[in-house]
């Protein structure tokens, strides 16, 4: 199975810049090993089930629940039976498609 997961999460009470509570959760994502992006607007990762995604919000949270009074957190999900190796796949998919 893979299991793709887009999220953002963040604190709303610490001013205009966050990358600092950001950067808190990636460390837990890799500390996660699972196949990771960050984008500017969120973090992609693939896990081979559902279970290890959502174990992974959770991580995500307690990493800034300490210190954060407010957390934003909104995730997505696509969740398909067959082989892993799709956060890289899709892409190149749609670059073969463009021939780039």
């Amino acid at each position: 199975m893979s299991v793709l997961m887009e999220f953002a999460i963040f604190p709303t009470d610490k001013g205009v810049s966050v990358s600092e509570y950001v950067a808190r959760v990636l460390r837990v994502v890799r500390e996660g090993g699972h196949p990771h992006v960050l984008t500017a607007m969120g973090t992609i990762v693939e896990t081979e089930r559902f279970e290890e995604a959502t174990r992974l919000l959770e991580a995500a949270y307690r990493a800034l629940e300490p210190d954060c009074q407010r957390v934003y957190l909104v995730a997505k999900f696509d969740i398909r039976k067959g082989p892993s190796g799709r956060l890289v796949a899709k892409v190149r998919a749609v670059e073969e498609k463009l021939g780039l």
